[in-house]
């Protein structure tokens, strides 16, 4: 039952960012130059988790499992940011892109180096 709930977490997380993605504009306010990169950071460090989480029930070695999670989200990333060269208001961003990949490389280090539990 844990490993559809993993599962099932990060497909309805994907489809979040997939809706966020689709909005013309978001009502975030305007703090400082570059929120945005902290956003998206943040966003893919919280689908660094989700992947992590999903993937450990397939794959036992912890680089191999760090490695997949990570390409899964820097992937995810760029699809979204292709998919948002299409809609209106929205800019397709290769920095947005590496804030992405940054944020789930960081999500997945913070978890690998978590003391192991059991489930």
């Amino acid at each position: 039952m844990v490993r559809v709930l993993d599962f099932l977490g990060l497909l309805f997380y994907c489809a979040l960012i997939y809706w966020l993605s689709d909005q013309e504009t978001l009502p975030t306010p305007h703090l400082f130059e570059n929120q945005d990169k902290v956003i998206h950071f943040g966003a893919y460090f919280v689908m660094g988790l989700f992947a992590w989480r999903s993937f450990k029930h397939l794959i036992s070695t912890p680089i191999i499992l760090a490695l997949v999670s990570i390409v899964f989200c820097s992937l995810y990333g760029v699809s979204d940011e292709w998919h948002q060269s299409f809609v209106v208001g929205r800019v397709s961003d290769v920095v947005d892109w590496l804030a992405d990949t940054s944020g789930a490389i960081a999500g997945v280090f913070f978890l690998h180096k978590l003391p192991k539990q059991q489930d």
